[in-house]
């Protein structure tokens, strides 16, 4: 149960700076890593040292290609190698594939809220139409949005941690 706890605390203060300063700190990353390690080896000794070297291992490995095709920022990397790391691989996994369906309407509403319905169209007119150079007189620069995607991981992370069968027993066991 403390393990749940200092993840969703993590990933709300990610959430703050990533909405509020479009940046997740190192140090917050720092720390939700060494208290994943630290949470793990208490509760598991040896197999939670595993755990949370696999899930962040698992982090780093899926969200990799993410950030070298710059879908992700790194430190929407970092974060999620904090919460593998205190949730391991398999409830990960299910957070990333949850925050990706998330991540789709939330960077959507998002760059909508920042730049209104005229000039969502203009990004889309100026990303996938191609112009006919000799039509067009004057060069565009292309423009584009960035949207924090901290809090399609935090939805990821809580459907998942909702649907987890294990964590679900041990929520209604707890309460």
């Amino acid at each position: 149960m403390i393990i749940l706890t200092v993840t969703l605390l993590l990933l709300l203060c990610a959430l703050y700076f990533d909405l509020r300063y479009q940046r997740i700190p190192n140090k917050l990353c720092l720390a939700g890593l060494l208290s994943a390690i630290a949470l793990q080896g208490y509760n598991n000794q040896w197999l939670g040292l595993g755990q949370a070297l696999l899930g962040g291992g698992a982090a780093l490995a899926m969200l990799l290609p993410a950030f070298y095709f710059r879908c992700l920022g790194a430190g929407d990397v970092k974060l999620m190698i904090a919460v593998g790391a205190l949730s391991g691989p398999v409830l990960l996994f299910w957070s990333v594939v949850y925050g990706i369906i998330f991540g789709t309407f939330t960077s959507f509403f998002l760059a909508l809220y920042k730049v209104g319905w005229s000039g969502f169209f203009k990004m889309i007119r100026q990303s996938f139409i191609k112009k006919n150079s000799a039509v067009s007189s004057k060069k565009e620069k292309p423009s584009a949005v960035f949207v924090p995607y901290a809090p399609a991981l935090v939805l990821g992370w809580l459907l998942a941690c909702y649907l987890s069968p294990e964590i679900n027993t041990n929520l209604i066991a707890f309460f």
